[in-house]
């Protein structure tokens, strides 16, 4: 079984989401010998916002019109369930993650979910701003990579066909909102969902597919 992981760095629903999937796949090889491989893909929240990102909760008030700081509550109590921080008092950047999915198309595949891990810890534990170069260079070096070769195939501009590719792949595919997940390439399961959840989907698909 193969699951494409659609994601934002941004996303706190993605991080919650991707945590699930792990705990699932944990819970999915106790029982069974099947074998699931994960791939990440790029999707941005806010394909509008410029290079340097937005001032956070002026940003995020615009868009959900809400309560902010309940909402943020709500997702951070979702979090703490799941053994996740967020700081949202940290945050005050809402940046724009175009070059941390380039960083993720540079890297192999077995690679990426740490880097796609500590970006998140980095932004939604300790408010750092992703949007920037240099910060991702040194949660890079932070995460065991040559943040001095990622730093030149960023300067030429390596990577970004990639991100573009997989943006436009999902915009055919319909997804407009994440975490989405396809499972085998033909099934689409959409939002963080408990791994209790995950567990009966992939035993539902497993059945399917025999």
């Amino acid at each position: 079984m193969h699951i494409q992981v659609y994601s934002d760095m941004v996303c706190p629903w993605c991080r919650i989401g991707m945590k699930n999937l792990a705990d699932a796949i944990e819970l999915w090889a106790d029982r069974t010998a099947e074998e699931i491989t994960v791939s990440h893909h790029p999707f941005l929240l806010d394909p509008s916002l410029p290079p340097e990102g937005l001032p956070f909760k002026s940003s995020m008030q615009r868009k959900i019109g809400a309560n902010l700081e309940e909402m943020l509550r709500r997702v951070a109590e979702a979090g703490a369930g799941v053994g996740l921080t967020f700081r949202f008092d940290r945050v005050t950047r809402m940046p724009n993650t175009v070059l941390a999915h380039s960083v993720t198309a540079l890297l192999p595949e077995e690679q990426r979910p740490k880097w796609v891990e500590a970006i998140m810890t980095a932004y939604f534990e300790f408010g750092r701003d992703i949007a920037k170069q240099e910060v991702l260079m040194e949660v890079a070096t932070d995460t065991g990579l040559n943040a001095h070769q990622l730093a030149t195939q960023l300067k030429d501009g390596d990577g970004l066909a990639a991100v573009e590719r997989d943006l436009e792949k999902a915009r055919a595919m319909g997804i407009s909102g994440v975490p989405f997940f396809v499972v085998d390439g033909k099934f689409g399961l959409s939002g963080a969902y408990p791994a209790a959840e995950f567990v009966k989907a992939f035993e539902k698909i497993s059945s399917n597919g025999a």
